[in-house]
């Protein structure tokens, strides 16, 4: 891995950036109460925005710029705010998804981060992408977000897990290949906002259904049934 003194203000600018998405990661495994959880993935969010205008600053890639906007409009914007209104409406929005045994999680959460760094290693060195020390931590952040949606009971912060786990993604497509095709891009944008909409029906049909946003419920009416 290049020290990171030796590489250029914008490059050090961009792993800065993804290393605050990995801790923000690490937060919302940590955090269990519903608004702050929203709070954090729309923080995220921006720094998601931030680190993708970076990119394309540097790489001269300035169709990524369309990318930054719709980042920053729809991940730390308007799907937080749709997430809050939900929860206010279902008035779960101070509610609390507790964890069980959450320094067990973060623990777990630290391995996986190290097992990370283990893995991307090789494709590190050999990877001619300027960005290439940010593999591991979006492979990281993409690992948090599935262990998040493992250990998290409530509909809402699973759904906030899921969005998390496509940050994670769209993070490991941006450094290490500067971007897809607009189109696709603008196809992703268009699914993830179609997706939080649809999540939000799924809300009022299962507190309507079962009285509850608890997936647990889910479980234990479909074994009562059985």
């Amino acid at each position: 891995m290049q020290h990171y003194l030796e590489l250029s203000i914008n490059e050090q600018a961009i792993l800065t950036m993804a290393s605050m998405i990995l801790a923000s990661s690490l937060a919302l495994l940590a955090q269990s109460r519903v608004i702050s959880t929203i709070r954090l993935f729309a923080w995220q969010g921006v720094l998601l925005a931030v680190i993708t205008a970076l990119v394309a600053l540097h790489t001269g890639e300035f169709h990524l710029l369309i990318s930054a906007f719709l980042t920053l409009s729809l991940k730390a914007m308007f799907i937080p705010w749709l997430l809050i209104r939900q929860a206010k409406s279902l008035n779960i929005l101070k509610e609390s998804d507790a964890v069980i045994r959450p320094g067990l999680i973060l623990l777990m959460g630290g391995a996986m981060v190290v097992f990370c760094y283990s893995v991307v290693q090789p494709i590190e060195v050999l990877a001619a992408s300027v960005t290439r020390n940010a593999v591991a931590l979006s492979l990281a952040v993409v690992m948090l977000s599935m262990l998040m949606l493992i250990t998290r009971r409530k509909a809402v912060t699973q759904v906030v897990a899921f969005m998390a786990l496509e940050n994670g993604l769209f993070f490991a497509a941006i450094t290490t290949t500067q971007g897809m095709p607009l189109v696709v891009e603008l196809g992703i944008a268009f699914d993830v906002m179609v997706a939080a909409v649809i999540f939000g029906v799924f809300f009022f049909h299962m507190r309507d259904s079962i009285g509850s946003l608890d997936v647990d419920e889910l479980v234990r009416l479909s074994e009562h049934k059985d």
